[in-house]
């Protein structure tokens, strides 16, 4: 499976992407009602009202969860989707909290999410994000017949478990550059939310530094 951590440093553009996580954890914490959502509608309404381009990762548990959402997101053309795995599992040990695909399940569970956006959105993306960004060889190995291509990142947005907007802000701004691939998340709810907060302060600010932010298609296409 290749891999893409930026785009060429040239040219002033960004593209900002954002993940979908849904675990079987959060989907209980959704099911038992102690979280409202995992769907940030002010955080897509946001990028819409600023009109800003955004690639969407999404696992296919969170578009069990959306999929009228999802097919609303695939008909927006200021977003392009991709996958995250089906339930947010990481492809090595130790990668955070999550826990770990067996080897000889990687290949289903990326294509079980592949499938179920392909049933929700014509001419998908062939984009796709490990969780937590932890690969490793035999994970690339395993998933090349997948034919995807993985989109990692340059930019943490530490939007994860943030206390406040102030720090997601700083960290993107402080970070992005030339080609910059910037990660945030989407789901909001008790995992990501001050994303929506962050999301005006930062778009304005890269703009100001004279920042055309993009798609990860669009920002590949300069290579």
């Amino acid at each position: 499976m290749p891999v893409i951590q930026h785009g060429p440093r040239g040219p002033q553009r960004i593209a900002l992407t954002f993940d979908a996580d849904l675990t079987a954890s959060m989907r209980r914490r959704l099911q038992a009602g102690t979280v409202k959502s995992y769907y940030n509608d002010q955080l897509i309404a946001e990028l819409r009202a600023l009109r800003v381009p955004a690639t969407l990762f999404l696992t296919g548990l969170w578009m069990e969860q959306y999929p009228d959402r999802t097919r609303e997101l695939a008909k927006d053309p200021l977003f392009e989707l991709g996958t995250h795995t089906y339930d947010h599992r990481a492809f090595t040990k130790h990668c955070y909290t999550l826990g770990t695909v067996p080897r000889a399940e990687m290949l289903t569970d990326v294509r079980r999410a592949v499938v179920q956006l392909d049933r929700l959105v014509p001419n998908a993306t062939r984009w796709f994000r490990f969780p937590g960004g932890c690969y490793d060889g035999t994970a690339l190995h395993e998933l090349a017949p997948a034919g995807l291509t993985a989109v990692g990142l340059d930019v943490p947005g530490a939007d994860g478990f943030a206390k406040s907007p102030d720090p997601i802000v700083k960290q993107v701004l402080s970070n992005a550059r030339d080609g910059s691939i910037v990660v945030l998340h989407m789901h909001g709810g008790d995992n990501a939310p001050y994303t929506d907060e962050a999301i005006g302060p930062i778009v304005r600010g890269l703009r100001a530094r004279g920042y055309e932010l993009v798609t990860v298609t669009e920002l590949m296409r300069g290579r």
